[in-house]
């Protein structure tokens, strides 16, 4: 064999090596995804969820992402990764985000009386002395409840009353809304802790009395502009409801023949409440992954930076003594520590877990709300760190 058939066969070896191992890498990669897509197409089955969207977040990107099923079943559209979806209390981490925004201008501070900041007065009426505080309705220990009027305000399209209106009214003895014994609890504020939606209502509202901007406007301007959330809203009417999932109810009927009609979810409308600030903010995964990229990377996305690190920091901090799970609006889980927020509402199922050491993260979306959206979102996180 002279030198160029050696040379030959060594560089057709080294090749055939190079295939092997990519081949190899290929594989593995492959069926890690493959068990993802089985995973997650068992819950389909298991819970007849219409459609799923899901991603991987991972060193300030995405590392995978897919999307299953439909997002609107009657006219057959799929569900993707770009599709739009109300997304429930996730939302309040934006509200969470613009409240810290003007915290760190000096606009604002956590520990002092809201009503330093609103041109209404609110207060427990059962503690009329005691001060309700920012970091209280960002800890849920405001003792402000969802009374019966929270979950009578849902109607179809855009909400028709102000979130000024809503909270006024609701809050205040004069208001429409106002129930004193089911509207606030019987406890003092920062003395317990209960789950609060009217109390981010309330954040919003706050918001907007202290930039003089509508709520929704400021996030425009200062969270979703800066992010590239070109595509995202609040409000109906800020976004393309072409692309808007259908939220779906599951009704377990019996077939009629061997039809069941759009296999028992029922379809919800686009629907809205006054007190939109808590759970309706309406976004895809792809563009969610811009706001959960900042977050996990002290802030920045990009070349934008909407909040500080060291803000960050603060909101990742466990708040109330006694409670290892609540920070200022993110919560901490005790599965691998993760931090998040997820949402649960008529026909919305999401989450939004992160480990902030390894700026790991997943998002869920699901236009039905049966089943477990932190077991995919567990799975999820797995495949990465196994």
């Amino acid at each position: 064999m002279n030198l160029i058939e050696l040379l030959n066969n060594k560089k057709v070896y080294y090749i055939s090596i190079l295939l092997i191992i990519g081949n190899i890498s290929y594989s593995q990669v492959h069926t890690k995804h493959d068990s993802l897509d089985e995973f997650i197409k068992s819950k389909i089955d298991e819970n007849h969820i219409p459609g799923i969207a899901v991603c991987i977040v991972k060193d300030s990107k995405i590392d995978w992402s897919n999307a299953y099923g439909w997002a609107d079943i009657e006219n057959k559209t799929s569900m993707s990764t770009n599709t739009i979806m109300n997304i429930a209390s996730i939302s309040k981490t934006i509200t969470a985000t613009a409240i810290m925004q003007l915290w760190e201008r000096g606009q604002l501070k956590l520990d002092a009386d809201i009503n330093e900041y609103l041109s209404i007065h609110v207060r427990n009426p059962h503690f009329p002395d005691v001060p309700i505080t920012i970091r209280n309705l960002l800890t849920h220990t405001s003792s402000i409840g969802d009374g019966s009027a929270y979950g009578e305000s849902y109607s179809c399209g855009d909400p028709k009353i102000s979130l000024k209106y809503w909270v006024t009214n609701y809050l205040t003895k004069q208001g429409i809304f106002y129930n004193e014994n089911e509207n606030f609890h019987s406890w003092k504020p920062g003395n317990k802790y209960r789950y609060s939606n009217v109390g981010f209502g309330l954040l919003g509202y706050i918001v907007e009395e202290v930039s003089k901007v509508p709520f929704n406007n400021y996030c425009k301007e200062h969270i979703l502009s800066p992010l590239r959330m070109n595509n995202s809203g609040w409000h109906l009417a800020e976004i393309d409801t072409a692309n808007h999932a259908v939220p779906y109810t599951y009704i377990n009927l019996p077939k009629k023949g061997n039809v069941q009609a759009l296999n028992n979810n029922i379809a919800h409308c686009f629907y809205s409440f006054a007190n939109y600030t808590d759970g309706l903010f309406r976004t895809s995964v792809e563009e969610l992954s811009h706001f959960l990229i900042a977050i996990m990377n002290g802030g920045v996305y990009g070349n934008k930076q909407i909040l500080k690190k060291s803000t960050i920091n603060e909101m990742l901090t466990l708040q109330i003594e006694g409670n290892d799970s609540q920070g200022l609006c993110w919560r901490k889980s005790e599965f691998e520590s993760l931090w998040g927020h997820g949402g649960g509402d008529p026909g919305i199922s999401t989450q939004m877990p992160f480990n902030p050491e390894t700026r790991i993260g997943v998002i869920v979306f699901k236009n039905n709300n049966e089943g477990s959206s932190f077991e995919i979102a567990k799975q999820l996180y797995l495949s990465v760190i196994n």
